[in-house]
C-alpha cells in the first residue's frame, strides 16, 4: 500500500498595500502551523490587509478555522483588513455551519475582494492588476 501526502503550498503577492495569500491543498492538524508561520511572517511586514484565497483548498479542519481566526485577529491588532476567498460550496458551508461566515468577509473572487481595495485598479475583464486569470 502506498500513501500519498499532498503538502499545501502558499504563494505570497502583493496588490497595493493588500497582501494575498493563496492556498493550495488541505489545511489540518498536520499542515496549520505551515499556514501559521506564513501569515505571520505576512502580518509581521503590516499589509493594509490579508486576503486568503482558498479556491484551491479542498479540506479544512478546525486547526485550519482557528489560523484563520487567529489571523483575522493579527490583522485586526495592526488596523488592517482580512477577507477570505472561497468560492466551493463545501467550504462555504463549513463556514456557515460555524458561523464564521458572520466573523470573515467572504469573497466568490479574488477579484471581487480587491475591487474596493485602494491602490488596486481592476481592469475591464474583473482581474486586479498582476493577477493571472
Amino acid at each position: 500500500m502506498s500513501v500519498l501526502v499532498i503538502e499545501p503550498t502558499f504563494e505570497v503577492a502583493e496588490y497595493g498595500r493588500w497582501a494575498v495569500m493563496r492556498v493550495t491543498g488541505e489545511i489540518d492538524m498536520a499542515t496549520a502551523p505551515r499556514l501559521r508561520q506564513h501569515v505571520q511572517t505576512v502580518t509581521a511586514r503590516k499589509p493594509a490587509g490579508l486576503v486568503l484565497d482558498l479556491d484551491r483548498v479542498d479540506f479544512i479542519d478546525s486547526t485550519g478555522l482557528g489560523v484563520m481566526v487567529g489571523a483575522a485577529k493579527r490583522m485586526r491588532m495592526i488596523d488592517g483588513g482580512f477577507r477570505i476567498v472561497c468560492s466551493q460550496n463545501h467550504l462555504i458551508h463549513l463556514f456557515e455551519i460555524t458561523r464564521l461566515n458572520e466573523v470573515f468577509d467572504l469573497y466568490e473572487s479574488l477579484e471581487e475582494a480587491l475591487t474596493s481595495v485602494e491602490g488596486v485598479t481592476v481592469d475591464g475583464a474583473g482581474n486586479p492588476d498582476g493577477v493571472a486569470t
